[in-house]
């Protein structure tokens, strides 16, 4: 399906949507984010999975997706949430020598649904709010943290938001107990 066949409704919200046929984790994404006094921009669209599919998202939105990589070690023993520009190509090896963790690989989709409380295509910052033990670990890469703003799924690949990126640092981690780690990956944007 085109992207441009996934968004058909181009309005921008700034509003709890009607819960009806939404998904909890959805709903509960937007009522913390009111709670927190967190503003946004909301764009409801299809499923959509991939950072290249969010193409056309990052221009109504007028912003550069995050990449959102749920990563672990080779024992599966230490999770990680990697936020990353969406136009960097990551690189494992990279990373894993930047952390000290060895055999860095995706992780399997039922820690992501344990921790997070998020499906594959979905993974998002906002899914920190249900790490309540702190089982995974942040990671931002310094080229999201010089954004104004930034985009992420609000738990569902159905809607994508645009918010402050110092609201995200300053508000929502310390609120949901995660700190982060900058990271430095090569390439250009």
């Amino acid at each position: 399906m085109e992207e441009n066949e996934l968004i058909q409704d181009t309005n921008l919200y700034e509003d709890i949507p009607e819960g009806e046929g939404r998904p909890k984790r959805e709903m509960e994404v937007y009522r913390l984010l009111k709670r927190l006094e967190i503003p946004y921009k909301r764009l409801s669209h299809g499923p959509m999975a991939t950072i290249e599919a969010c193409r056309g998202v990052d221009e109504l939105l007028d912003i550069h997706m995050c990449k959102n990589l749920f990563l672990c070690n080779g024992q599966k023993t230490a999770f990680y949430l990697l936020m990353m520009p969406g136009e960097k190509k990551f690189k494992t090896k990279e990373l894993s020598k930047k952390i000290d963790s060895s055999r860095l690989s995706f992780a399997p989709e039922e820690f992501m649904e344990e921790y997070l409380h998020i499906l594959p295509g979905a993974v998002s910052v906002m899914g920190l709010m249900n790490d309540n033990e702190n089982h995974v670990k942040l990671l931002i890469d310094e080229d999201v943290l010089k954004e104004e703003f930034l985009g992420c799924h609000p738990c569902v690949n159905t809607a994508s938001l645009k918010l402050r990126t110092k609201d995200m640092i300053e508000k929502f981690l310390p609120f949901v107990r995660h700190e982060y780690r900058v990271v430095h990956l090569e390439g250009a944007l």
